[in-house]
């Protein structure tokens, strides 16, 4: 069954699940080989790297692709806190250990770097290459399509999105932003707004109340770190912007010319470029 030609439906049929100690994780797992860890962002989940799966597993890989807490077909717990970086990153930790993974490569996506660096702050040896394709690094950069206060807007905006009333608005002014054409078909977005409709908001609350007011500073560990890494950005993406960050990343990162793919895409590169995304993935890794 391929991935990228699925029903949203049967792409969770496909899942497998991890219980954690604040509830279910959902994931895909598929292939033999070196892992490959693909962690999606806000408001995302593994759906968005269905495209990019298959190729992998055929070049001789392990994928692996959460949903994590909160997002896609995983649970929503009551609470706020324990949607945090700290616990996010826990949890995927939790489930690496689940699986009996030592070590993996390591692709994030937007608020997945901030659960990232969050990660590697206690366990960069877990980690043997990182690529990071539009991820949130540095406040410069940073611009997120929205930002609450905690309270009653920002929960009334979130009831919105889970009954139906703003979800089909605000799916489309995210990919009207964050896409240079969007070619989405009904099947695509049902994977996007099928679990905001079984309420999985609670999460985008705490990152658009929490995180999207109070970015938290990872560079000191960033600059500390010694793992190969690799920049996979599109270049008119509304939300992060490379350039502002680009002369500080390009030092705590290592960076040389080669690292650095700009692509002619926005935001959702994933839906974009997959192909050539894969590409890139497998030449860094070789």
């Amino acid at each position: 069954m391929r991935l990228d030609q699925v029903t949203y439906e049967s792409f969770r049929q496909s899942q497998k699940s991890f219980q954690s100690q604040e509830g279910k994780i959902a994931y895909i797992d598929r292939g033999q080989g070196p892992v490959i860890l693909l962690l999606h962002g806000v408001p995302t989940s593994g759906w968005l790297y269905r495209k990019m799966i298959d190729p992998l597993v055929a070049a001789g890989y392990r994928v692996i692709a959460p949903d994590m807490l909160g997002f896609g077909s995983s649970d929503s717990p009551k609470g706020y806190e324990i949607y945090s970086e700290h616990m996010h990153a826990a949890r995927l930790l939790a489930l690496m250990d689940h699986l009996k993974i030592e070590s993996w490569n390591h692709v994030m996506h937007d608020a997945g770097g901030l659960w990232t660096w969050d990660l590697l702050g206690s366990h960069a040896n877990r980690v043997d290459n990182l690529v990071i394709l539009n991820t949130i690094i540095l406040e410069d950069g940073f611009i997120p399509p929205i930002r609450f206060k905690p309270g009653f807007m920002a929960k009334t905006a979130m009831w919105g999105y889970r009954n139906g009333i703003t979800t089909n608005i605000m799916l489309k002014g995210l990919f009207k932003a964050g896409l240079k054409e969007n070619n989405l078909n009904k099947e695509d977005i049902s994977g996007y707004k099928t679990p905001l409709k079984e309420g999985k908001t609670k999460a985008m609350y705490y990152f658009f109340t929490q995180t999207c007011n109070t970015l938290p500073d990872y560079r000191p560990m960033i600059q500390n770190l010694n793992i190969p890494a690799t920049v996979i950005w599109g270049k008119d993406d509304d939300f992060l912007k490379w350039l502002p960050q680009k002369a500080e990343l390009e030092k705590d990162f290592k960076l040389i010319a080669a690292d650095e793919h700009l692509l002619d895409a926005k935001h959702f590169i994933q839906e974009e470029k997959p192909e050539e995304i894969v590409n890139i993935i497998l030449n860094f890794l070789k």
